[in-house]
């Protein structure tokens, strides 16, 4: 008997993210509606917080929400969430470095719960100047990644989406779509760029942990056909 007509067709091994399936299209969408979301949700509490104590400033004439936001805030940080989030597992996966490290939902609340306590910090803590803030605040980031990610391409994606983010909030401000109070980095405030990178590496996270949920399931349904 030929060796084909013993060895049952096993499914394509798909690793820890999905690499290809007939549903993938339908898949990602899914999850960018969903990181999309999570930012949504985030950028109303998280801004909330810095408007309250007075760290941004928005002109009267846009702002328009409950949140007393402009209306423009939730809808960016929510698409850049889905982008961040998105990012990280194509990334891991083109570099052939599967994420393994703490790979489960209690860690990736965990996580998220660090993010929000260092947003909090940067409106709430008081400090003698600006410069132990940043220093503490980047601490904190770098603590983070650490603790919940560890890995190069994190590291590194989590630097560049904190330059490009603090980028364009620099210019945001030059034309005058907001400002912050007490600017010590040109136009916006040195910590920033820390509460950019711990913002990605904290939806890189659930972004990950969507793809791998989203492979384990089309794993069991594999096994089941």
């Amino acid at each position: 008997m030929a060796e084909n007509d013993v060895m049952p067709t096993l499914p394509k091994k798909c690793g820890p993210y999905i690499s290809s399936v007939t549903s993938h299209g339908m898949n990602l969408v899914i999850r960018g509606i969903v990181l999309f979301f999570i930012g949504v949700f985030l950028a109303l509490v998280l801004n909330l917080l810095q408007i309250q104590r007075n760290v941004t400033l928005f002109p009267p004439d846009v702002i328009t929400s409950i949140f007393s936001s402009a209306w423009w805030v939730p809808p960016c940080c929510g698409t850049a969430s889905a982008v961040i989030g998105l990012l990280y597992p194509c990334m891991d996966r083109h570099l052939g470095e599967p994420h393994k490290f703490k790979r489960e939902w209690s860690s990736v609340m965990r996580c998220v719960a660090v993010f929000v306590g260092i947003n909090h910090a940067s409106a709430k803590v008081d400090f003698a100047n600006n410069i132990q803030l940043s220093l503490t605040l980047a601490a904190l980031s770098i603590g983070l990644w650490w603790t919940f990610d560890r890995s190069r391409s994190g590291f590194g994606l989590g630097v560049g989406i904190a330059f490009l983010a603090t980028l364009v909030s620099q210019l945001l401000v030059y034309n005058g779509v907001y400002q912050y109070t007490s600017p010590d980095f040109l136009y916006v405030r040195s910590w920033l760029p820390c509460i950019f990178f711990a913002g990605g590496i904290t939806m890189g996270n659930i972004g990950r942990q969507l793809a791998m949920y989203e492979c384990k399931v089309i794993a069991e349904k594999s096994h089941e056909d």
